[in-house]
């Protein structure tokens, strides 16, 4: 009696097993192989490269790793990408995007009254492929305009459009008159009448605000519980945000799922998040002790945007008064003290992952952020990890990308040189591939 039951068990087990079987199978990769020959291949950050390799790609997906140059009459049909002169490494992901914007200053302020949603839109999409041109085959984006970037990672998931990979967090969030209220700096007749249903005040409204991004579609929460340097009003760069508002964001958005991005300058409004259950932190530019600590203690990634000074910068040197009083001794204070915790979180064991504001830095140029990063205490590795396992970590990818590796996406890029002695080399890419589909190849 009890082997009959057991028999009939067994059966009943195989029996609903048997479509889920079918599809495995009926999933595994069929189409045609591509060949990727390697020089030297940094198939996991954080350990040493290999030799002459062979990356085995069908279907958007690395099927296999062979040492050497495999010959393609192994896959009969195989197409041969030839990178045996060059480094090929993971797809890059930056962490902390803003494609539609790439103005600044008092320009980027009057753009968002002069122009209209359309012209975003096709910003936003030129943005978007000049960050995949430049080896980044994943971002997450840290800030949408009208729905523009939502509607984007569609595109570019399909790929409709030229662009990495886009985790997006719909419209970012402060409380009134935070760096997230985009009525700083306008008149009354013009604050009536713009949209700002992503500032929050009290437990409530913060919670309400946390839903209708969920809502629109957004993979990720960001919040800012400290002021901006960008932002047009004077009130410095500390704590904005009561803790039973920051808490009541942090944990509706885990609430659904997502993880929270948290905007933060001044140790205080930094500490806070971190307490409150933070997945991360960007641009913490002030750190104290307890910084260190509750980072530690919470496994929260920091993310520094090192590379904010350089458009800063370069926009100053072009016009002295690209910026409005009231925003200008902010960015004179970011320039002179960036990199500061990064030197002191980097020893300390925090997580890093790379992330570099572009919209703020001039998108394409993602990985001159590598070079500062290393310049303020990284090494190369370090500084590559922080832009591939870590920051596939970061954003919930881990088991898709941030390593080449079988079963994962077939996001490959490969430059000159060695970016293990000289990081620099990242900022030329020679050859990028996402999920498959090769979109640069240079002779």
């Amino acid at each position: 009696m009890h082997r009959l039951m057991a028999s009939v068990g067994i059966a009943a087990v195989l029996a609903l097993a048997a479509p889920a079987m079918a599809q495995t199978a009926a999933s595994a990769p069929t189409g045609p192989v591509t060949l990727i020959h390697a020089g030297r291949l940094l198939d996991r950050p954080g350990q040493a490269p290999r030799g002459p390799s062979t990356v085995v790609v069908r279907d958007g997906l690395i099927v296999e790793i062979r040492d050497g140059f495999v010959d393609a009459a192994a896959f009969p049909g195989a197409t041969v990408i030839d990178q045996r002169d060059r480094f090929v490494l993971p797809g890059l992901i930056d962490s902390h995007v803003h494609l539609v914007s790439d103005l600044g200053g008092q320009a980027g302020f009057l753009s968002g009254i002069t122009e209209n949603l359309p012209t975003h839109a096709y910003r936003a999409a030129d943005n978007a492929r000049k960050t995949l041109m430049a080896g980044f085959t994943t971002v997450r984006n840290l800030g949408d305009d009208g729905g523009v970037t939502l509607a984007l990672a569609d595109a570019t998931a399909a790929h409709s459009l030229p662009g990495p990979r886009i985790i997006d967090a719909g419209n970012s969030i402060s409380t009134t008159s935070g760096h997230m209220d985009g009525r700083l700096g306008l008149n009354d007749d013009l604050r009536e009448v713009t949209p700002h249903d992503n500032v929050c005040n009290g437990p409530e409204s913060c919670r309400e605000a946390v839903r209708l991004q969920v809502g629109r579609g957004a993979r990720v929460i960001k919040i800012a519980t400290t002021g901006g340097v960008n932002s047009r009003i004077g009130a410095g760069l500390g704590a904005q945000m009561f803790e039973d508002e920051a808490r009541a964001l942090i944990e509706t958005a885990h609430l659904y799922g997502l993880k929270v991005a948290v905007h933060a300058h001044g140790a205080d409004g930094i500490n806070m998040a971190l307490r409150l259950g933070a997945d991360s932190i960007e641009h913490g530019t002030i750190f104290d002790d307890d910084t260190i600590r509750l980072f530690r203690q919470s496994g929260a990634y920091y993310v520094p945007t090192l590379s904010t000074v350089n458009g800063y910068i370069e926009r100053l040197a072009a016009d002295p008064d690209a910026y409005p009083p009231e925003v200008l001794p902010k960015i004179q204070w970011r320039i002179s003290i960036t990199g500061q915790s990064l030197q002191r979180a980097f020893p300390a064991g925090v997580r890093i992952a790379f992330g570099t504001d572009a919209g703020v830095s001039k998108h394409g140029r993602n990985a001159d952020e590598f070079a500062l990063m290393v310049q303020h205490g990284m090494t190369p590795m370090a500084a590559i990890q922080a832009a591939t396992v870590n920051a596939a970590d970061l954003l919930g990818l881990s088991t898709e990308m941030g390593s080449l590796e079988p079963g994962k996406r077939a996001d490959i890029v490969a430059v000159d040189g060695d970016p293990l002695a000289d990081v620099a080399v990242l900022t030329s890419m020679d050859f990028v591939m996402r999920d498959g589909r090769v979109y640069r190849d240079e002779p």
